[in-house]
């Protein structure tokens, strides 16, 4: 049996893979594992989809079987939960949603008092129970949970963002596009009451139109407004908003690389950047790689998976860390991505800088990369395969300094990633063509 719990909870499609039932055990696991003694308090938030009512309801009624309050905070962003569960001193939190997935998916994720996500050895006692037909004893009378409304959740996150930059942003005009999903209030809101304009799209929502060809999975609506309007930049949130990419005022992508460099480096002219360190994964465009060096930043790179940055941070102290999607975490200020803290970090170095962003954006370069997907019928033969391992070594000799070879197996399916940088996309695009013609013919 696959393991219940993935990279970011429990995903699938709604009322098929992720049922009443399933939300209703997982809820009632929250309530009895995360509670401390007494009755334990759990916050629970949902992004826009038609199923979040469903699930909501059978979770909220399973955290209150398990003996655990339920505190409702409705439709708000995933870093919302993290933020409000330390703030509120709470035992848990748990988020419905399925982030930039199509709406028909919806899927539920767990944080830790501290706001982080749970270690797997508490997500595999999760699934054990709720796998399990147990004999236990539940709550009566008295000891049931209760469930409250928490009516001010979506105000008490804004102004925690907004507590996180100097001064206010009088003067500048943001384009959002929050993809019909769960920042299509907050976001706006938190800008205008920094003083900003705001050109909203897609901040409306009818359960089944979140992700749909727009917001952070789809940029073309945003960037056809940012060039019809005079704007400082647009930003775009995934349905959780627990990330964001930009748009500057010409219309060209700034991507999750880009605002980190961009942040990285205000951070350290401010003396806010711990140990000069910043963390990414192995996917981070060589480019950023480059500026963090020329700008005497320690580059730290993980595995892919935002879990891996955050367990990086913890353990160096960085205070700084992402990836290229857009999901960074601030670690002063959130403990875990955050959609609407980074697009305020964000305007707050245009703010202070007093430059275009097309202009900031130059603190790096980024190299064409060129990645191609390969099929295998058993990719654990990658590691052992000396004709792979010979034809990279040939590939990075050939590379040198101006260029970036990765290959590996994804984690979720039946493929090799090849992946190479240069400094002209041709040669990127010749190199990986042979790396991944050898991959075919070892592990194909």
């Amino acid at each position: 049996m696959s393991r219940l719990f993935g990279t970011d909870g429990v995903r699938g499609i709604a009322n098929i893979d992720l049922t009443p039932e399933l939300a209703f055990r997982l809820g009632e696991a929250a309530g009895h594992f995360l509670g401390d003694k007494g009755r334990g308090r759990v916050v629970v938030g949902k992004d826009t989809r038609r199923s979040g009512d469903m699930l909501e309801a059978a979770l909220v009624a399973g955290i209150c079987s398990g003996g655990a309050d339920a505190f409702v905070a409705g439709v708000i962003p995933t870093p919302a939960i993290a933020y409000l569960t330390r703030a509120m001193e709470a035992d848990g939190g748990v988020v419905i949603s399925a982030s930039h997935n199509p709406a028909e998916y919806n899927g539920i994720k767990f944080f830790s008092r501290e706001g982080f996500k749970l270690p797997d050895e508490l997500e595999d006692e999760i699934e054990d129970f709720t796998n399990t037909e147990r004999d236990w004893e539940r709550p009566r009378g008295s000891e049931v949970g209760r469930a409250r409304e928490i009516t001010d959740a979506v105000s008490r996150y804004v102004n925690h963002a907004m507590d996180t930059i100097q001064g206010d942003l009088t003067g500048m005009t943001v384009a959002v596009d929050c993809g019909h999903g769960a920042s299509s209030v907050s976001t706006p809101t938190a800008l205008r009451e920094l003083g900003a304009s705001v050109i909203t799209l897609n901040c409306d929502w009818n359960g089944m139109d979140i992700n749909d060809g727009c917001g952070s999975t789809e940029l073309g609506p945003l960037v056809e407004v940012v060039k019809s309007h005079e704007v400082d930049f647009g930003i775009a949130h995934d349905g959780d908003a627990d990330r964001v990419i930009a748009i500057d005022e010409a219309g060209d992508e700034v991507d999750g690389d880009f605002i980190m460099a961009i942040c990285a480096s205000m951070m350290k002219d401010r003396g806010e950047l711990a140990n000069d360190t910043v963390v990414s994964t192995v996917m981070c465009n060589l480019g950023f790689e480059i500026a963090m060096r020329e700008q005497g930043i320690t580059l730290i790179k993980t595995k892919v998976g935002d879990r891996y940055v955050l367990e990086q941070m913890q353990s160096s102290g960085a205070v700084l860390g992402g990836e290229q999607s857009g999901h960074i975490i601030f670690m002063e200020h959130n403990t875990t991505g955050d959609g609407l803290l980074t697009a305020l970090q964000l305007a707050q170095a245009l703010h202070l800088s007093g430059k275009p962003l097309s202009e900031l954006r130059e603190v790096m370069r980024r190299y064409p990369q060129v990645l191609i997907n390969v099929p295998v019928s058993d990719k654990g033969r990658l590691g052992a395969s000396a004709a792979v391992s010979e034809a990279i070594h040939e590939a990075e000799r050939e590379l040198g300094d101006e260029g970036r070879v990765l290959v590996r197996a994804s984690g979720t399916e039946p493929l090799v990633r090849v992946m190479v940088e240069a400094a002209e996309e041709s040669v990127a695009g010749v190199v990986a063509d042979r790396l991944a013609q050898v991959v075919r013919a070892e592990v194909g």
